[in-house]
């Protein structure tokens, strides 16, 4: 059986038929939306496990960072195969999921305290739609760093 391959309209680059996600909600962003779901409940379900796990006398944040080492390569696997479909290139995608994730996470602290602090906004708001800004860009960081891949006619010398 071949595997039929189509052009991203977004980057140009070769992929995969959609996956059973990209067929089930057929827009790209939307199944970033949901693996991204999923993958905060596996966030807050980890860092629960891991509060209970390490006690009272551990650091909470060390429950975060707990968390955060076993669902980053978690949502980097869910990403990479049912959300960009790519293939090749494990450890460069993996190392800018990474950075791309680390930079969402200062990207949201700043614009935090930007809207509390300077803004003077209120902090549960703000934190909502500071959250959502930051959910759009690392869609975009994800597709464009983390998951890129070199358009078709460049990948392939034969083609132009």
């Amino acid at each position: 059986m071949t595997e039929s391959v189509r052009l991203d309209p977004g980057d140009g680059a070769v992929r995969q038929d959609p996956g059973p996600l990209l067929r089930l909600v057929r827009r790209q962003e939307l199944a970033f939306a949901v693996v991204g779901g999923l993958n905060t409940l596996l966030g807050m379900a980890l860092t629960l496990g891991w509060l209970a796990v390490l006690g009272p006398g551990v650091s909470p944040s060390a429950a975060v960072v707990a968390a955060y080492c076993v669902s980053i390569p978690v949502a980097f696997v869910l990403h990479r195969t049912l959300v960009f479909r790519v293939r090749g290139h494990l450890l460069r995608d993996f190392a800018a999921f990474v950075g791309v994730n680390s930079g969402g996470m200062v990207l949201n602290s700043l614009l935090l305290e930007l809207a509390v602090r300077v803004l003077h906004l209120p902090d549960k708001p703000a934190a909502v739609v500071v959250m959502g800004l930051v959910a759009v860009a690392s869609y975009f960081g994800h597709r464009h760093i983390s998951f890129r891949r070199a358009p078709a006619a460049a990948a392939d010398p034969e083609a132009g």
